[in-house]
């Protein structure tokens, strides 16, 4: 889905459109664009120039230079966020315009709230924010690629679920996507304090890069007295935000022996312990962001989505800590047991390799070894399988914790059978996934749910089988990342958006076709689908077939199907045989007031 640029850790944006020192005198008349509109063509063609180029141009120490850091910039007519055809929605401020942030540089953050790569630039403009509060203004501009991401009150959900502070403007028709010349996720884009855009990157960029960049060109304008360094506050959506027993609660996890109930609590940063009827037995994690060890009251975690319960051990992917937890159910009590707590890098998706060693098995040792996103886990015999979203892949690590590494997938994101593992690291003829989010077995195959490209796929146990398709858009000669929509019937017929969660039992795939709002029903063996509950529209009725709100988890015990209903932040319940939705109502959980 999206176009990667590789990072190099250094004092520039890595694919700067702009760079050198000296002054703005190049920009001919044939550079001035009289349109929004003409801006596109112009940024694409300089950055293409870069590109065949080949070359990065590291900008230049320019505290005391009196010439602008930037050799050529790009004026950009009129308001770029004031529309002419239909309304610009915008969220956490009231609606802004260029000449409002005069003064300030301004980082424009094409993202879409279903891609991990967009997750990961999160914590890095926060620190961008954090260390230039008057200087930098950071705008998310919502260029979405599912249709249900248009939605403005879906986006407001991922501000509130990602703990988003800087203002978010929705380009639901991509028209500033357009005018920018953006052609993938995430893409970052600088407007400098006189209104001119000066540099893009394609892709995701480390904290020192990006901080580098504006050390180097902050001092000339700061010296020429052009920056505003006048506080600005956003009214912020969380500020209107009603405190919640759960808050968009990711997986659910039922125990059919104990008849119990795992929810990771996602927003709320901990996993809460029920019995079927709503009795909450136990809360594991302080609530605060963190990842320390200990008893269930100390313990902290970031965002936990994936739970798997093997014996008196529950293991929980702590998704924005990149690591794997365990929990002592016995002796109540958390533990690390992979990650070092930072994201992995790109090249760090097959570990252990070197100049010298390219092939597999690619293995690390799992304390010592980054991870990136765990999403899901599943165990099968001796074995802990990781939905590894970040570089989409499918890592295994034993039960022993003596390694971890991939075992699916060549790290290209793409919906594509084949072998489990390429020969070399990104090699082509490979199994690829995109975005894997949800994990169950039938004990012969690990079944994904292969989000981005909105499939179900089987992981084969026995690694002589290929990977395969069980519906979803392996078999299209292209566009298999951006092929969906919400269609039951026979396997060639079916198109799914976006699925997050999945359920094996008795040859069916149970699925929560997140962004229909609806939990279906997949033939394993045919691939035929049907829809069990959820009418498309969100809501929380229980009538009929019931409504939801982007369900991403779900479990089942007997004939009852649990579902994490994330943006209702409500567990829900479907009776297989009688088709009735429920609520579950919860004993001895408060809602959380949280600081602003």
């Amino acid at each position: 889905m999206r176009l990667r640029t590789l990072n190099a850790v250094g004092c520039c944006l890595v694919t700067l459109v702009f760079a050198g020192c000296g002054d703005d005198s190049s920009t001919t008349a044939r550079q001035q664009p009289s349109s929004v509109a003409e801006l596109k063509d112009l940024v694409v063609s300089v950055a293409e120039q870069v590109e065949v180029d080949g070359t990065e141009v590291a900008l230049q120490t320019v505290a005391l230079q009196a010439k602008n850091p930037f050799s050529r910039r790009i004026p950009i007519p009129g308001e770029p966020f004031a529309k002419k055809s239909g309304k610009v929605e915008w969220l956490n401020t009231d609606p802004l315009t260029l000449k409002k942030l005069r003064g300030k540089f301004v980082v424009l953050d094409f993202w879409t709230y279903c891609c991990i790569n967009c997750h990961h630039i999160l914590p890095v403009l926060k620190k961008l924010e954090e260390k230039y509060p008057n200087e930098i203004v950071v705008i998310g501009v919502h260029s979405a690629k599912f249709d249900e991401e248009k939605n403005t009150d879906n986006i407001r959900d991922a501000i509130l679920r990602h703990d988003i502070r800087h203002p978010v403007v929705n380009d639901h028709d991509h028209f500033l996507w357009n005018s920018f010349g953006v052609n993938s996720w995430p893409t970052l884009t600088v407007i400098d304090p006189e209104g001119f855009f000066v540099a893009i990157n394609r892709g995701e960029i480390e904290f020192e890069a990006l901080d580098g960049f504006f050390k180097n060109c902050i001092p000339y304008y700061d010296k020429a007295k052009l920056l505003d360094k006048t506080p600005i506050e956003f009214e912020l959506e969380i500020y209107e935000e009603e405190p919640t027993e759960l808050k968009y609660p990711g997986k659910v996890l039922a125990d059919q022996s104990n008849e119990l109930l795992y929810i990771t609590d996602s927003s709320h940063n901990r996993i809460v312990i029920s019995d079927t009827q709503g009795n909450v037995k136990e809360v594991i994690g302080s609530g605060q962001v963190g990842h320390t060890d200990g008893d269930y009251a100390t313990a902290s975690f970031d965002h936990p989505q994936g739970l798997a319960l093997h014996e008196n051990t529950l293991y929980v992917a702590d998704v924005e800590n990149h690591m794997i937890r365990k929990v002592d159910l016995a002796a109540k009590s958390v533990s690390t047991i992979a990650g070092i707590g930072r994201q992995a890098s790109f090249q760090e998706s097959f570990p252990g390799i070197t100049q010298t060693k390219q092939t597999g098995p690619w293995f690390g040792q799992p304390k010592n070894t980054p991870i990136n996103s765990p999403w899901a886990l599943w165990v099968h015999e001796d074995n802990l399988y990781i939905a590894m979203a970040g570089p989409h892949q499918i890592w295994m690590m034993p039960l022993d914790e003596s390694k971890i590494g991939p075992y699916a997938g060549n790290a290209r994101e793409d919906i594509i059978d084949g072998p489990l593992l390429p020969k070399e690291p990104l090699g082509l003829g490979a199994s690829s996934f995109a975005q894997p989010s949800g994990l169950t077995s039938d004990g012969e195959y690990i079944y994904v749910a292969d989000s981005e490209g909105s499939s179900i796929r089987g992981v084969p146990l026995d690694k002589t089988k290929p990977v395969m398709t069980v519906v979803g858009t392996a078999d299209l000669p292209g566009n298999r990342l951006f092929t969906f929509g919400d269609e039951d019937g026979k396997k060639d017929d079916v198109l799914l958006q976006h699925v997050l969660g999945v359920h094996y039992d008795a040859g069916k795939i149970y699925i929560a076709d997140t962004y229909n709002n609806k939990i279906k029903v997949v033939d394993a063996k045919t691939g035929e689908t049907r829809t069990v509950a959820g009418s498309g529209d969100s809501g929380t009725s229980d009538e009929g077939l019931g409504e939801f709100d982007e369900p991403s988890g779900l479990s089942k015990i007997g004939n009852i199907l649990y579902v994490a209903d994330t943006n209702n932040h409500l567990i829900r319940t479907i009776h297989l045989e009688t088709k009735q939705v429920g609520t579950m109502k919860f004993d001895g959980l408060e809602p959380v007031i949280e600081p602003q």
